[in-house]
């Protein structure tokens, strides 16, 4: 992935204000959880794109998605090439944060 002309070739966080921490992990690989993405969730976005990789292998744990949903951040959740798309699209004009899994 290039983002401002920089390539990522590691699993990344991407926060509202454009700042990019690569070579993020997840305590338990494919799975998506709250402690995965606490530093991203307090910066209070009202998008999150969570890119689940070339073949969607990573998967966001249903307690993240209601803990999301109750504090009013949207979430979109796909493959890498989709959540690239909706991450494009919503970036410029909403609070916009993500993370991509890109190992795989």
């Amino acid at each position: 992935m290039v983002i401002d002309g920089t390539r990522y070739q590691s699993d990344l966080i991407i926060y509202p204000d454009g700042k990019v921490r690569d070579s993020w992990r997840r305590m338990r690989g494919h799975r998506l959880s709250r402690s995965d993405i606490e530093d991203l969730i307090a910066t209070e976005p009202a998008i999150l794109v969570v890119g689940t990789g070339v073949y969607g292998r990573m998967k966001v744990e249903s307690a993240l998605e209601a803990d999301l949903s109750g504090r009013n951040i949207r979430l979109m959740a796909g493959r890498n090439s989709k959540a690239i798309a909706w991450f494009n699209e919503h970036f410029p004009d909403h609070r916009t944060g993500a993370c991509f899994h890109l190992t795989c």
